[in-house]
C-alpha cells in the first residue's frame, strides 16, 4: 500500500518542521510549504491530505482552499484548517468551503496526529463505500439506483424521470453521502460550465428532487449555513 502523502502549509517554519517530523514518525510522507504561493507550485493532486493555515501572506488559506475546491483535480483532497483565529465566522467559512476538520492554535502534536488519522480513515472509508461498481457503474442506496452509464434513476425498479441537472445533483450528493457539501462545491461540480448561476437554483433543484424520489427525499438533508448532504 502506497504511503499517504501530507502537505503542511504554514508560514511558521519551526511549526512546519515539528509537524513534519512527528507525522513522518507515524509513517506518512510529508512535505512543507511556507506560503500558499509555494504550495501552489507543487503537484497538489498527489497529496492525500493538506494541513492548511488560514493566516498567511497575499494568498490566505481560505483563498487557497477555494482554488483547490474549484479544480476538479484537487477538489476531493481533504483539508484540515489550522489557525489561531477562533471566531465562529472563520469556522463556518472553512466548513462551507469543504474543510474536513478545523484545529485551533495552540494545539498539541498529539491532537494533530489524531485528527489527521481520523480524516484519512474517514476519507478512505468514504471512497470504498461510495465508489460505483466497475461492473455495473451504478450508485445504489437501498431501493434507489442511479445508473451512471445510461443516466437514469430507478426506485424499486421503476424509472423516475429527472432533468439532467437534477440527476447530476443527485449523483453528486449520493456519491458524497454522509457528508455535507457546501453550495460552492455543488456549484463547481454540477454547474461548472454555467456562466451565471443563482444560489436559488440549488434550492429549486433540491425541492424538485425531494418531491420526485419519494421516501428517499428525506435522505437529502439541509444544514443551514453549511449546505446539503445525503444521509447514510
Amino acid at each position: 500500500m502506497a504511503t499517504e502523502r501530507i502537505l503542511i502549509v504554514d508560514d511558521e517554519e519551526t511549526l512546519c518542521e515539528v509537524l513534519k517530523l512527528n507525522l513522518e514518525n507515524e509513517g506518512y510522507d510529508v512535505d512543507t510549504a511556507f506560503s500558499a504561493e509555494q504550495a501552489l507550485g507543487y503537484n497538489l493532486k498527489e497529496y492525500s491530505l493538506i494541513l492548511l493555515d488560514i493566516m498567511m501572506g497575499e494568498i490566505s488559506g481560505i483563498k487557497m482552499a477555494k482554488m483547490l475546491k474549484a479544480d476538479v483535480a484537487t477538489a476531493e483532497i481533504p483539508i484540515i484548517f489550522c489557525t489561531a483565529r477562533d471566531t465562529e465566522d472563520d469556522m463556518i467559512m472553512g466548513l462551507n468551503l469543504g474543510a474536513d476538520d478545523y484545529i485551533m492554535k495552540p494545539y498539541t502534536v498529539r491532537n494533530v496526529i489524531a485528527r489527521v488519522k481520523s480524516v484519512l480513515r474517514r476519507t478512505a472509508n468514504h471512497k470504498i463505500n461510495n465508489a460505483p461498481s466497475e461492473k455495473t457503474n451504478r450508485l445504489v442506496v437501498e431501493g434507489l439506483c442511479l445508473d451512471l452509464e445510461f443516466k437514469h434513476c430507478t426506485i424499486d425498479g421503476e424509472e423516475i424521470k429527472l432533468a439532467r441537472k437534477e440527476f447530476e445533483l443527485l449523483v453528486y450528493l449520493v456519491s458524497h453521502r454522509g457528508k455535507i457539501c457546501s453550495r460552492e462545491q455543488i456549484m463547481s461540480r454540477v454547474w461548472s460550465n454555467e456562466v451565471v448561476v443563482l444560489d436559488r437554483t440549488i434550492d429549486v433543484n433540491i425541492t424538485r428532487l425531494r418531491s420526485k424520489i419519494g421516501a428517499y427525499g428525506s435522505y437529502i438533508v439541509t444544514r443551514s449555513g453549511f449546505g446539503y448532504g445525503f444521509r447514510d
